[in-house]
């Protein structure tokens, strides 16, 4: 039922007010004793958001509605409330159809596979303590969780006088404008208003879904562009020029900031398609990267070890685990922000970090359990170094490859990547050729 970001769907297919009521009856039933609730833009938020909170009371928990809410802002009101778990009804960069819920630990971090599956049991067996009539739980407003986000940002962050682009893209994300201005930015911002339709752009903050944010941005000179999804837990950012700033650029640019002053026995959080330019640049640092399987849930996971300093995934997800363990979009933005300030453009940080040659395909296939096991007997009989924790990972001289079948599509989805482009052709090709003989 769940998947590693909670469980998403179409609204009155996948996910329903029987769902959500279901769903917090399970997360009552497992012993969290007070919930904090909040939800992103979507109308359908609002009856799904009903639906958990009364299942959460109907089995004696306590809940704290925060309302309408960026994610990260309801996961790190966990702890500020010191409830014993979150519930954020979201469908985060999914289309407007879209809806689904997502539950949070104190510590930020979301609940891990055995939490997950421990609440889904429940719904499927329908095993839940229904409390008595004087036992149900009380319900309590708070709205004051999106100042206190703002304020953690303003402490977290350094200040400066930047011009900057918010693109909020009709989400939640309005916290961010109001802490890069508490920390003294000038913030223009594009569809600020929630609207869970997305009626400006789609709610990922992909280079083709923010081109009037870069647009904007080389236009009216400002200094740096950010973007938002749909619940504020990604964040990715534009440079003067209108460049939009590749998601491994990003990772190692902050891995780098957040582990330049430390030991060298950090080790940044990273997923197994992160590029070899994350790697690479922090090399010099003497730090190392420790590969997850993909999905930030995994990287946290990884992030909670005590020498991982920073956490992320390429797709705009970035974690730093001395502030919390959920993915916090509006915190990468002011620290972004900070970052540009004090050491100049980002497009000059950009040509810091060398970047190399990707080769991306896919093989369309009914079979892909039976593709994937013949291409981990095939992978592992030839190469020397093989990760398996998330489809087949292959590193090769001068690169490396990656096979993982597709979890919604008939798909096994090849990547390879290497300093030289012939290598990285050369990689691709070996690897395709395994998955169409498998």
């Amino acid at each position: 039922m769940f998947g590693t970001s909670g469980v998403r769907g179409t609204v009155g297919d996948t996910v329903t007010c029987r769902l959500a009521l279901d769903v917090g009856r399970a997360v009552a039933s497992e012993g969290y004793e007070t919930v904090v609730v909040g939800r992103d833009a979507r109308e359908s938020g609002r009856m799904l958001a009903d639906a958990a909170a009364a299942g959460l009371r109907e089995c004696g928990a306590d809940v704290v509605r925060v309302g309408r809410a960026a994610t990260p802002t309801v996961a790190r009101s966990v702890g500020w409330r010191d409830a014993d778990a979150g519930l954020v009804v979201t469908a985060s960069h999914n289309p407007a159809p879209d809806n689904g819920l997502k539950l949070w630990n104190p510590s930020g971090q979301a609940f891990d596979e055995a939490q997950r599956e421990a609440v889904a049991r429940r719904v499927r067996e329908g095993d839940v303590d229904l409390a008595p009539w004087d036992g149900l739980g009380e319900v309590t407003r708070w709205d004051g969780a999106t100042d206190r986000h703002a304020a953690a940002l303003a402490d977290a962050a350094e200040p400066g006088d930047l011009s900057v682009v918010l693109d909020v893209g009709n989400g939640v994300g309005g916290v961010t404008a109001e802490a890069l201005r508490a920390l003294g930015h000038d913030v223009q911002t594009l569809d600020a208003d929630p609207d869970g339709s997305f009626p400006a752009r789609p709610s990922e903050p992909t280079a083709e879904n923010c081109r009037t944010l870069a647009d904007t941005v080389a236009a009216t000179g400002a200094d740096l562009g950010i973007a938002h999804d749909g619940d504020a837990d990604r964040m990715r950012a534009v440079a003067a020029d209108g460049e939009f700033v590749g998601g491994d650029v990003l990772l190692a640019l902050f891995a780098r900031e957040a582990t330049g002053d430390r030991s060298a026995a950090d080790r940044v959080a990273v997923p197994v398609d992160t590029s070899l330019a994350v790697a690479d640049s922090l090399d010099p640092l003497g730090v190392s990267v420790s590969r997850t399987r993909v999905g930030d849930v995994y990287v946290a996971e990884r992030a909670s070890e005590p020498d991982v300093a920073f956490g992320g995934e390429p797709s705009g997800a970035w974690i730093w685990p001395d502030e919390t363990l959920c993915p916090d979009g509006p915190l990468a933005a002011c620290r972004l922000a900070g970052l540009v300030a004090r050491r100049g453009s980002l497009a000059s940080l950009v040509g810091e970090i060398e970047t190399y040659p990707l080769s991306r395909g896919s093989v369309e296939t009914d079979r892909k359990e039976a593709v994937m096991e013949g291409v981990r007997e095939r992978v592992c009989a030839r190469y020397a170094e093989v990760d398996t924790r998330d489809g087949v990972r292959a590193s090769a001289e001068g690169g490396w490859f990656l096979v993982r079948a597709s979890g919604t599509e008939p798909l096994v989805r090849v990547t390879a990547e290497a300093r030289r482009a012939e290598r990285a052709e050369e990689l691709f090709a070996a690897a395709r050729r395994i998955v169409e003989s498998s």
